[in-house]
């Protein structure tokens, strides 16, 4: 099922021994438009320090709640590199965390989390969950891997950040970036909420990542090869009703584009 990252939002953390904190922002790979980590706000008890939690940990979501259960104990969260969320993520860094926790690296090709991990793969469980996937080559495995990727630039985006950007068409603005929506199992993004109302008064549409031809960050804009008229005429994206496998395929017909 495909949920909007604002509904995941808020979303309290439950580690194996209590709450966690609250997430605040998703990190998502712009080149593979998929969340590689939820960025949690540990409030009273970790002095608001800010922490980054793998999907890999994340078992099966109570939405009513909104509640995202973990694999890991809080102080294993303690215990975790400590992150500047003002500045961005460096591989570096990535490294530090993927090996703590024991998990793969997602940047090698295989799967959207990497290797064969894959949303709550290591839930439920403890704190042996994450040290019993750590390897005793995993020392040389990171000084192998720093010497195969060592100016790699991690692509990591706030969800946060992009919402808002202006989307421009072939022929110009058609409106600004909503919401994603995301899907709870693989966690890929796989549609933009385009609101055109600054362009078409009360419209929302849906727009794959795999049309979006570049991404201008610093100009706060998504470029993507279709025109104003197809968007007008795309099928209207309706927030209260959850999106179907039909409504989909309509929409990628309606382009002449798969995704």
């Amino acid at each position: 099922m495909l949920r909007s990252a604002k509904d995941i939002e808020d979303c309290t953390i439950g580690a194996t021994d209590g709450a966690i904190g609250k997430v605040e922002d998703c990190y998502f790979d712009d080149e593979a438009w998929v969340i590689r980590y939820l960025v949690v706000d540990t409030g009273e008890w970790l002095s608001s320090r800010k922490v980054l939690i793998s999907p890999i940990a994340i078992g099966q979501p109570d939405w009513s709640e909104k509640t995202l259960p973990v694999s890991i104990s809080k102080a294993c969260v303690k215990d975790s590199p400590s992150i500047d969320t003002d500045k961005p993520v460096s591989r570096q860094y990535e490294r530090s965390y993927l090996a703590y926790y024991g998990y793969p690296y997602y940047w090698g090709g295989y799967g959207p989390l990497g290797g064969d991990a894959y949303a709550g793969s290591i839930y439920p469980g403890s704190d042996a969950g994450y040290e019993h996937m750590q390897t005793e080559n995993a020392g040389a495995d990171a000084e192998a891997d720093r010497r195969k990727h060592p100016d790699d630039d991690p692509h990591l985006r706030s969800a946060n950040a992009v919402t808002r950007y202006h989307i421009h068409a072939a022929d110009g603005d058609i409106g600004h970036v909503q919401g994603l929506l995301v899907d709870e199992k693989s966690w890929v993004i796989r549609f933009m909420i385009v609101n055109t109302s600054n362009w078409w008064l009360g419209h929302q549409v849906l727009i794959a990542p795999e049309w979006v031809d570049d991404l201008g960050w610093a100009e706060g804009k998504v470029m993507v090869d279709l025109t104003r008229r197809a968007v007008k005429d795309s099928p209207s994206y309706d927030a209260g009703t959850p999106l179907n496998s039909a409504q989909e395929a309509d929409i990628h017909k309606h382009y002449g584009l798969s995704g």
